[in-house]
């Protein structure tokens, strides 16, 4: 499929709010065939410090004097430019990550209600004054950090732009984008949205291009004040090394290993759904994905077979016939993840989706595979493989599911699945993870919910009220008046 007709230069920058051509471009594939979809900017270090020097103005000027309400209204204007644009956020979506349409309209309508949520929270985010001393006033107050970079992985692109620049506008910072190489084209998309809805010039710039070169640039920029970044952990750790240079504060939302548990009092009627779509949901590639089923012994047998039975009437195809799954991001993947796929020779597989004959031949499709029962400290059940396989382990005891649930180096997201209303607040409080869902599982959940991990899964928060504090420093006043 080809690109749609775009308002802007798919291989140019955004900078100070202007478009330009960079050194070098790279070329954008679309996995679901392996054509070439255009060619995309390729920046360089004189690319990121030209845009930081556009955020560094823009706080000094327009953008730095707008009040609380007035950035408001900007995100609430971009919000509803991106719900008009939504078909044309999707079709970008649909060929830039292999995304089926209806996932990638679910995400376009998503980051609309980013902006519509964080327009909103801007001017209520409020200080409070503390009671001190005899003839004091104190009082603290939140600012911008100044200058923000954020580095945005592929896999959910307008998602994590949403609830991470979104949310540092909303505070009033100046943002640096660098979106990922292999899906950048609705990032720029958002850019010219933004200029639409009348964000001053250089509030927001985009600048695509490779993570060890504008990325790198980026997080180790001496002026830039604050970075967010989603991606593995081996990233993560790079990230947060180049920004200590400058003793900068990291946002990190790394890997993850979520496990959901599954009792045997639990609805498996409403749980099944939810315990396979959360792992096969962009084929496996969600920091977040269900990727390890915890199955009481006494149900073991029933969940398999129902979850196999799932996951053989499921499609494969390419992103724009909207399948159930697409393809991952690009052959590069695809490789790595039948390497990582290498380890599971020994375990019994229960259950494959079938891979139509049709398929193009240089897409970067993958088969989902169910396996059971593994061990828990097998690699399969230890190591984020992003994509579509989900491992079944069982247990008998209450104790035992939790030492399971909390036996890898992730903490991100955990599923509960129980009637019990005493075991749901025991788990909730024993479980190592910066998000538990009871009887339901959001992969991530609302945008009003904070999200992030702990242990190796990165550490901050983004979403809800707690991304606006994460995204402003505190200052306390105290004044002396006798």
């Amino acid at each position: 499929m080809m690109l749609p007709a775009l308002p802007f230069n798919p291989s140019h920058v955004l900078i100070g709010g202007a478009w330009r051509k960079t050194r070098d471009t790279l070329t954008l594939i679309n996995p679901s065939d392996g054509d070439t979809l255009c060619e995309i900017a390729r920046g360089d270090d004189a690319d990121i410090d030209a845009a930081v020097t556009a955020a560094q103005s823009a706080l000094d000027g327009a953008w730095g004097k707008m009040t609380a309400l007035e950035r408001g209204r900007c995100l609430t204007r971009l919000g509803q430019l991106v719900l008009e644009n939504v078909e044309i956020l999707t079709r970008l979506e649909t060929l830039d990550v292999g995304k089926p349409v209806t996932q990638a309209r679910a995400d376009a309508i998503a980051l609309a209600r980013y902006c519509e949520f964080y327009g909103g929270a801007a001017d209520k985010v409020h200080g409070e004054t503390i009671p001190y001393l005899d003839g004091y006033t104190v009082y603290t107050m939140r600012e911008p950090h100044g200058v923000t970079g954020h580095i945005v992985p592929w896999n959910y692109p307008m998602q994590i732009i949403g609830r991470s620049v979104g949310g540092a506008l909303a505070m009033g910072n100046a943002c640096v984008l660098k979106p990922a190489e292999d899906a950048c084209l609705t990032a720029l998309m958002f850019a010219h949205l933004a200029k639409e809805a009348g964000f001053p010039d250089g509030a927001l710039n985009v600048v695509p291009g490779l993570g060890t070169e504008a990325g790198a640039a980026l997080a180790r920029h001496p002026r830039v004040q604050h970075l967010s970044f989603t991606g593995s952990v081996q990233t993560g750790k790079i990230i947060q090394t180049l920004a200590a240079e400058n003793v900068v504060p990291v946002t990190l939302e790394l890997g993850g290993k979520s496990p959901q548990l599954v009792f045997e009092d639990a609805d498996l009627d409403e749980a099944l759904p939810f315990l396979v779509n959360a792992g096969l949901q962009n084929a496996g590639q969600t920091c977040s994905a269900a990727s390890r089923i915890l199955i009481q012994r006494s149900v073991y047998e029933t969940v398999a077979s129902r979850m196999a039975e799932i996951y053989r009437a499921k499609t494969i195809g390419p992103a724009s016939s909207d399948p159930d799954i697409g393809p991952l991001i690009s052959t590069k993947q695809k490789t790595r993840f039948k390497a990582l796929l290498q380890t599971a020779c020994d375990l019994p597989c229960i259950a494959e989706t079938p891979i139509p004959d049709d398929l193009p031949v240089n897409g970067a499709y993958v088969q989902p595979r169910l396996f059971g029962p593994v061990p828990p400290d097998h690699s399969l059940a230890q190591d984020e493989l992003f994509g579509p396989v989900q491992v079944l382990i069982p247990f008998d005891s209450e104790d035992e599911a939790i030492q399971i649930a909390n036996g890898t180096i992730y903490g991100l997201v955990a599923g509960v699945w129980t009637a019990s209303g005493a075991r749901q607040m025991r788990l909730a409080k024993k479980l190592k993870s910066g998000q538990v869902f009871i009887n339901n599982y959001g992969a991530g959940g609302g945008v009003e919910l904070p999200f992030g991990g702990i242990g190796k899964s990165g550490h901050g928060r983004e979403k809800g009220f707690e991304a606006l504090y994460g995204f402003s420093t505190l200052k306390t006043v105290a004044a002396k008046h006798g």
